[in-house]
């Protein structure tokens, strides 16, 4: 990026904290990405008209301004090498051609040696008890509806038909209190979660706490993938209504050591699981909760581990699902689908659309720091598009410009920081708008 890197440089004559002078940049350092082209086998010595590493930055820009099109993001990063006549303009089938080259691995190299870093620096600055917080789920994303991503990604089926776009799974796990992600993992839709999410399990780290949905309660993930492995790694998760135990000790009314037998079935399918394994069992009611709820942990310790706070921890979970909504309704907008028509672009874009919500993210840790409040005190929307305005005025800007600007930014940055959460905020399962009652468009057939 030109522009960014002359305005940059220059800016630094000024203004004497280099923190202060790129946002992403400063983070995603130009080695990581020839090491990521370089590891994956798609770096190249000729001369293209968009060379690899000028694409891995046009598809983070794309993740960040997503309501643009591919070509205005392009002109705008100016990432076109100059032409014979000087002109940066680079024609739509260049950009295509660029992409189909690069692939999705560098971006997936990239995004994972990266947030292998991150988040697990921002889980051990925020831990809770000595325990860093974690949180794993998964969600879909709408591809682009062609033939073959239809083909491979696949969707739901009901009474209505087939879904109206090919859906991508998504599995991420999330360093809790910064919603850095901390590993990811996509495939298609007819992909199992519990499946597709069994890589992730050997990316958390000692002295953890990983706190689950309920449709990962299973022996084999939480006993085998996350207990037994490695040193001091907890799990938390809810019960089921079908769950059943046996009460070893009582630290309480609603406070118990418990046995849970596993099935000879899951036995047969992981022979190194034992008969029977011990776990804590806390119960709650919330004011808009159906009955009393019930909370298996590995935490066993009730001194401590008060039962209150585990669980207060427990509902931290939700932070990822809220992580969900920034990545859905806020960088993309709401918008019906993906932009890649195949398969290898569209999880080049959702790579680097993973990767970009992390570059968001952690640029919020540092402003959080600087307002002295916890990451989640700021504001995605805020954030995002102040990032979203930086990489505009850089792009047009003159450097004189850029010190004035940078600093001005950081005496407003408490206007990032939201107030305290409301302690008794709750999430219900519920929608706003129902389902439309017009009949389903119906695919074309040959």
């Amino acid at each position: 990026m030109p522009v960014l890197e002359f305005a940059f440089q220059e800016a630094a004559d000024h203004f004497p904290d280099p923190e202060s002078l790129t946002v992403f940049e400063k983070h995603l350092d130009a080695a990581w990405i020839e090491a990521a082209l370089e590891a994956t086998g798609t770096g190249t010595l000729r001369r293209r008209r968009l060379p690899a590493e000028q694409v891995v930055w046009l598809v983070i820009g794309m993740a960040l301004d997503r309501n643009r099109p591919i070509a205005d993001v392009v002109s705008a990063l100016e990432l076109a090498l100059p032409g014979p006549d000087g002109s940066p303009v680079v024609a739509s089938s260049t950009v295509v051609q660029a992409r189909q080259r690069l692939g999705a691995e560098p971006m997936k190299w990239l995004f994972e040696k990266t947030a292998d870093k991150w988040a697990h620096r921002s889980a051990r600055e925020e831990e809770w008890k000595g325990l860093s917080l974690y949180a794993v789920d998964g969600s879909s994303l709408r591809a682009s509806d062609s033939e073959e991503n239809r083909a491979h990604f696949t969707g739901t089926k009901g009474p209505r038909g087939e879904s109206g776009y090919p859906l991508v799974r998504v599995v991420t796990l999330m360093a809790v209190r910064s919603h850095l992600l901390a590993a990811a993992e996509i495939g298609p839709y007819a992909d199992s979660e519990l499946e597709l999410c069994k890589p992730l399990w050997q990316h958390i780290p000692d002295d953890s706490l990983t706190v689950l949905d309920r449709n990962f309660l299973a022996a084999y993930i939480l006993v085998g993938a996350i207990h037994s492995q490695g040193s001091n790694r907890h799990w938390m998760t809810r019960a089921k209504s079908s769950s059943k135990w046996n009460i070893l000790e009582s630290f309480g009314q609603n406070d118990k050591l418990v046995e849970l037998a596993i099935s000879s079935e899951a036995r047969r399918q992981h022979p190194e699981l034992p008969k029977t394994y011990v776990a804590r069992a806390v119960r709650y009611r919330r004011n808009d909760s159906k009955g009393e709820q019930w909370v298996l942990t590995s935490l066993l310790d009730p001194v401590r581990f008060p039962r209150k706070e585990v669980v207060a921890v427990y509902h931290e979970r939700w932070d990822i699902e809220m992580g969900y909504k920034e990545i859905k309704t806020h960088m993309l907008e709401r918008k019906e689908s993906l932009r890649s028509r195949n398969v290898h672009t569209t999880e080049q874009e959702i790579w680097g659309l993973l990767l970009c919500y992390n570059l968001i993210r952690l640029e919020m840790t540092r402003m959080a720091k600087e307002a002295k409040v916890a990451p989640n005190r700021i504001s995605f929307v805020r954030a995002m598009r102040f990032i979203r305005s930086e990489w505009s005025w850089c792009a047009i800007g003159t450097p004189g410009s850029i010190p004035k600007k940078l600093r001005e930014m950081r005496k407003r940055i408490l206007e990032f920081v939201l107030p305290p959460r409301r302690s008794g905020r709750r999430y219900p399962r519920v929608v706003k708008v129902k389902m439309s009652n017009y009949a389903k468009k119906k695919r074309p057939t040959n």
